[in-house]
């Protein structure tokens, strides 16, 4: 006779890094839930969580700064950002359609209701949030030394050297020139990009955002 197996998601707030995702493999592993899937912010366990395996799992993840969750707008919230983080970080080109039909497609959702439920919980607009995570890989980028302005602008889906440069001083204050003449150059943990006010003072301008 055949087990059945039944397929439970979790979702996990601020897991945005591979190093986040060993912490809940170890976590699971400890638990003894064998999972079948595991992306970022997302976890599918092959079997039902029992109410004390899900209070243990979600203080071990507390304590590694993750939180496991349960409310709908903040599973939906959590997702969002982690299909801006991944489309812009881990994946080698960036679409060449536009995000808000990017994101509809991947997470079945309307973009209008994204939009709305997102700056009303984040303070900040979807478009905004692309544009932060842009700049902070575009930092990254330029710290490896491997790629010139005109191919990162490439890359990014810019339309211009110029366009990159202007969004990038708008958000960091500096030309990206400036950037890489700093002795020190800062960059930011991806999972507090887009929770500065500081940062979010940036243009109102959405036709810059493909």
């Amino acid at each position: 006779m055949t087990t059945k197996y039944i397929a439970v998601k979790l979702f996990i707030k601020y897991m945005v890094s591979n190093r986040c995702k060993m912490v809940v493999k170890e976590e699971l592993k400890k638990l003894g839930l064998h999972f079948v899937v595991l992306d970022l912010g997302e976890v599918e366990i092959m079997e039902d969580i029992t109410p004390v395996q899900r209070e243990h799992l979600a203080a071990a993840l507390a304590i590694s700064g993750l939180e496991l969750m349960q409310d709908k707008k903040a599973i939906l919230l959590e997702k969002i950002k982690t299909v801006i983080i991944d489309m812009v970080h881990y994946m080698d080109d960036l679409p060449k359609t536009n995000f808000s039909d990017y994101l509809s497609e991947k997470l079945g959702q309307d973009y209008t209701y994204m939009s709305n439920m997102f700056s009303e919980i984040k303070g900040i607009t979807i478009e905004h949030f692309i544009i932060l995570h842009k700049i902070e890989r575009v930092k990254e980028l330029l710290m490896y030394e491997e790629l010139n302005l005109t191919e990162i602008s490439y890359r990014m889906n810019y339309s211009s050297v110029a366009h990159l440069s202007n969004q990038f001083k708008k958000v960091t204050g500096l030309t990206p020139t400036n950037f890489m003449k700093l002795k020190q150059k800062n960059r930011n943990p991806l999972e507090d990009v887009g929770n500065s006010l500081e940062e979010n003072s940036i243009s109102n301008d959405k036709t810059h955002i493909r």
